[in-house]
């Protein structure tokens, strides 16, 4: 089977390598340190899974709208999706 489909460049890679590594370490630290349901600044209690779905999901936003009305490279917007991940983990 390849890889020939899909137009892998480094940002792409990268990406997805990022999200497959979140997805370990997450499932890790759900085992060794099980989560608790609290409130941030979002107007629900949640998890830290329900955080990282809600991260990825922004991140997916953040990068179509990107390269919707920008052309500079989309490591800028995964930068930005870091930064959103990061702000919702920690305060959301």
């Amino acid at each position: 089977m390849g890889l020939d489909w899909m137009a892998w460049t480094l940002p792409s890679a990268l990406f997805f390598i990022g999200i497959v590594g979140s997805l370990v370490t997450m499932t890790l630290l759900e085992l060794y340190r099980p989560t608790i349901k609290r409130r941030g600044f979002l107007p629900l209690a949640t998890t830290r899974g329900d955080r990282f779905f809600m991260s990825l999901l922004g991140s997916a936003y953040i990068h179509v709208i990107w390269l919707a009305v920008s052309d500079s490279s989309v490591l800028w917007a995964s930068a930005l999706s870091v930064l959103y991940a990061v702000v919702l983990m920690r305060r959301g």
